[in-house]
C-alpha cells in the first residue's frame, strides 16, 4: 500500500517514512500543501498522512478540496494545536482521524493500520487465497495448506502485490511502484531477489515468470 506524508517539519517526516517503509509501505513525502493537495489529488495513494499547519495551503484547506473533488482518500491529520474545536474542525473539513503532536509513533501506526483496514472491509475482501495459499491482507500473514509462513514486510508487500491480481501478469514497474516509492532509484532487479525467496518459501510453483513481462500467481 501506498501512503503519502504531507509534513513540512523535514526531520519528522523522515523519521515517519522510515517507520511506516519498515512496516511494508511503500511512503512518499512532501514538504508544502499545495505539493500535497496534487500528490493527493493523483489517486494513487491508499491513506494520506496529512499535517494540519503546512506552507501554500494548510492541512483544512487540502482535506476539504479532496473532498469536495470527490477524492475519498483516508486521512489522518497532524497538528501540534489541541483542542476540541481544531479536532472538530479537522473532522468538519472530512479528515478520518486526528493525531495530535506529540505522539507515539506506535499509536500513529495504529491509527494508519485501523484506517486502511476500515477501508478494506467497505471493498475487497482482506482475505485473498490461490490455490493452497491464503493472504491476510488485514492482518499480514499468509497461510500455505493451513500452516503460517513467515515473510518480513517487504516480502509480504510484494505477495500481496500478486495475490490481488492472482492469475494475472503484474510487471516489476508495477510492484515497484507499489511496494518501494518515486524516490527508490536503485536497482530493478531487487525484485528477483524477493521473488526467489518467496518461491522458496510458498513453493517454487506458485509464481510463474513471465518472461519480458512479470510475475504471476498461479493456484498450486
Amino acid at each position: 500500500m501506498r501512503l503519502l506524508i504531507v509534513e513540512d517539519e523535514k526531520r519528522l517526516a523522515v523519521s515517519l517514512a522510515r517507520g511506516l517503509k519498515a512496516e511494508g509501505f511503500a511512503v512518499d513525502v512532501v514538504h508544502d500543501g499545495l505539493e500535497g493537495l496534487h500528490r493527493a489529488g493523483e489517486g494513487v495513494y491508499d491513506l494520506v498522512v496529512l499535517d494540519i499547519m503546512l506552507p501554500g495551503m494548510n492541512g483544512y484547506r487540502i482535506c476539504a478540496a479532496l473532498r469536495a473533488a470527490g477524492n475519498d482518500v483516508p486521512i489522518l491529520m497532524l497538528t501540534a494545536k489541541d483542542g476540541e474545536y481544531d479536532e472538530a474542525e479537522g473532522l468538519d473539513t472530512g479528515a478520518d482521524d486526528y493525531l495530535t503532536k506529540p505522539f507515539s509513533y506506535v499509536v500513529l501506526v495504529a491509527r494508519v493500520k485501523a484506517l486502511l483496514r476500515r477501508r478494506g472491509s467497505a471493498g475487497a475482501s482482506p482475505v485473498l487465497r490461490a490455490g493452497s495459499l491464503t493472504v491476510d491482507t488485514a492482518a499480514r500473514r499468509v497461510f500455505r495448506d493451513g500452516t503460517e509462513v513467515a515473510l518480513t514486510a517487504k516480502e509480504f508487500a510484494v505477495l500481496e502485490q500478486l495475490a490481488v491480481r492472482a492469475g494475472e501478469v503484474v510487471g516489476k514497474p508495477e510492484i515497484l511502484e507499489h511496494v518501494w516509492d518515486f524516490a527508490y532509484d536503485g536497482d530493478p532487479n531487487i525484485i528477483e531477489v524477493y521473488i526467489s525467496t518467496l518461491r522458496r518459501k510458498i513453493g517454487a510453483a506458485a509464481i510463474q515468470t513471465v518472461r519480458g513481462a512479470g510475475y504471476r500467481l498461479v493456484a498450486s
